[in-house]
């Protein structure tokens, strides 16, 4: 293979990639993927520092994870580690919906009730006098 065809076709390997990205959903993805990450750190923050503590109220620990343990030669069977993955599941996501899904909503129904119909648009003359045309012409009596 010539030096030539080579360059070529890494232009087209590059040119390829570069439309790839340009298209913007690999960047798109990029973003959602570290605000993400980002955001987890958010919300298990929240979890931990005030859900959690809120549980360990209640039921005098923050894990129901060794609630009504018992072993089984030698197996530990806990039940409410079951329950606990879930009582977590849901913090989490009722911490996602008030403080990211709710507000959001809000103000895409804000936004839609901001925004104005635009102004039509003022008629030229010619489509006045053509309306005005069209209707002496409808008025008039069919001759027969």
């Amino acid at each position: 293979m010539s030096t030539t065809n080579a360059l070529q076709k890494t232009g087209g390997v590059l040119n390829g990639f570069k439309e790839f990205i340009s298209r913007g959903n690999a960047v798109d993805l990029a973003v959602g993927v570290v605000i993400g990450a980002a955001f987890g750190a958010v919300i298990d923050s929240i979890v931990t520092s005030i859900l959690e503590p809120l549980i360990a109220a209640i039921f005098g620990k923050p894990d129901l994870t060794g609630i009504w343990t018992w072993n089984l030669n030698g197996a530990a069977i806990q039940p409410f580690a079951v329950v606990t993955a879930l009582i977590n599941f849901l913090l989490v996501a009722a911490a996602i919906y008030f403080l990211v899904v709710m507000p959001l909503n809000a103000l895409a129904a804000k936004r839609a009730k901001t925004e104005e119909e635009p102004a039509p648009e003022e008629k030229s003359q010619e489509s006045i006098l053509l309306t005005e045309i069209r209707d002496l012409l409808a008025s008039q009596k069919p001759q027969v």
